[in-house]
């Protein structure tokens, strides 16, 4: 039986900390975390900002005294200062004061991310705001229900900004979009897609600002009033700043642990690290891309990070298991346009240097005489100009086709080729989809 510390108790450590508990009993477990609460999902905070649902509570999925009951010893608000890996033994320091000397067996390093943000001239003001922690979105919730607060500026058109974005228009503010892109969420999805939600957001009353670069902010009394970008300055009453995330390592910065290029913690299948019996999961860690032969890169997502803590578990308690690697599958749904994604954009695998090729075809979801509920979807296949592998897919429409792109992860993983996938038992009912549907038909007329 080990003895291991978790450092970290969110959305990764929550996932190994429960496999190790539920499937091997006898071992010690004690986790440490800086935050006040544990498992909270980032990923919902729109939903309440936007007040499409009632309130946080359902945004929680694990609590300290759950996993107190599975045996396991949590310290919140007990963030870890230092880790001696050559000692065993993790230093942690409570809020109240209490200093902690913890030894260990096994280590598992859960940090996540942190949130980037430039220095920009005018950056300490008040109102302007960051959003990933919890209390980040309560403070925001707490702020608007100020009626002063007409207009607000969110910075980073990506997937969170987009949602912020929509949120904050819902909530009856008027809403800017600044990104230094030429358009929104490019990093996910092929220009093309990018523009069915740039209009979508557009229609819907967001303004963008797409192309411009924040240059500082101007504030009057210690609040935020004016953004000022390269071109242009625009009046605010409150401003979100979220332009991406940086893997959370300091504490290791000095141990001479193996690191990717941007300073996420290098792992192999087992998660483990360069230093041994030292794992690492989440956003602090890399992954295997699978739409780049699986080569070590970064995806910073719920989901990955989960899956991670999985693989983490079983291989501390004693059963090896590799993880399979991932596609970065994942979606978007702003004002009813839904838009999911897996594996390599064009736009992304130009970058990786990846000679691909792609088929789209946009077809109605349902069979044709299907009167109602039954709007058109596109679908963007990308494969390998040379092996014809599918390397990614996107799809967007109002209807929701999302477990579509489930299929396309495993295609990727698997290394289907389009094919093969032309010629895929997909069943046909017209209450579903068409005899001819869209997924089949762009892989048939695949190049």
């Amino acid at each position: 039986m080990s003895k291991i510390v978790v450092v970290g108790a969110n959305h990764a450590g929550t996932a190994t900390i429960n496999t190790i508990l539920d499937n091997y009993k006898g071992n010690e477990v004690v986790a440490f975390d800086a935050n006040s609460n544990i498992s909270f999902l980032g990923c919902g905070m729109a939903l309440w900002i936007g007040d499409q649902i009632s309130g946080p509570q359902g945004l929680f999925y694990q609590t300290k005294e759950q996993f107190e009951a599975k045996g396991c010893t949590v310290h919140m608000e007990t963030p870890v200062m230092r880790i001696d890996f050559d000692a065993k033994v993790v230093y942690a320091k409570g809020l109240d004061g209490t200093e902690y000397e913890e030894s260990y067996d096994k280590l598992v390093l859960a940090t996540g991310s942190l949130p980037i943000l430039p220095r920009f001239e005018g950056g300490d003001l008040d109102n302007i705001q960051q959003v990933k922690l919890f209390q980040d979105a309560a403070e925001v919730v707490k702020k608007l229900e100020n009626p002063d607060i007409k207009t607000v500026a969110v910075v980073g058109a990506g997937y969170i900004g987009v949602e912020l974005a929509e949120a904050f228009q819902r909530n009856g503010r008027h809403t800017l979009l600044v990104d230094m892109a030429p358009t929104c969420m490019a990093n996910n999805f092929d220009p093309e897609f990018s523009a069915m939600m740039a209009k979508n957001l557009e229609d819907n009353g967001i303004e963008a600002h797409y192309g411009e670069g924040v240059d500082h902010f101007e504030g009057v009394d210690g609040k935020v009033t004016k953004i000022v970008t390269n071109k242009g300055a625009y009046d605010v009453d409150m401003v979100c700043v979220c332009i991406g995330f940086r893997p959370n390592t300091q504490l290791v910065k000095d141990s001479g642990m193996e690191l990717f290029r941007n300073g996420a913690i290098l792992v192999d299948r087992h998660q483990m690290t360069s230093i041994p019996d030292v794992y690492a999961v989440g956003d602090c860690a890399t992954i295997f891309n699978n739409s780049l032969d699986g080569e070590p890169g970064y995806i910073a997502l719920a989901s990955n990070a989960v899956r991670s803590g999985i693989v983490a578990g079983h291989n501390i308690g004693g059963t090896p298991l590799e993880t399979p690697g991932v596609q970065g599958s994942s979606g978007i749904c702003i004002f009813d346009l839904k838009m999911v994604s897996t594996g390599l954009t064009e736009t992304a695998a130009a970058r990786a240097g990846v000679e691909v090729k792609s088929s789209t075809v946009t077809g109605c979801q349902k069979a044709p005489f299907i009167e109602h509920d039954n709007p058109d979807t596109t679908c963007k296949i990308v494969y390998d100009a040379k092996t014809r592998v599918v390397l990614g897919a996107q799809l967007a429409s109002t209807y929701d086709m999302h477990g579509n792109i489930n299929m396309f992860s495993l295609a990727v993983e698997k290394k289907v080729t389009v094919d093969e996938l032309a010629l895929l038992d997909i069943f046909f009912l017209p209450h579903f989809n068409a005899p001819y549907n869209y997924i089949t038909l762009a892989a048939l007329t695949a190049e």
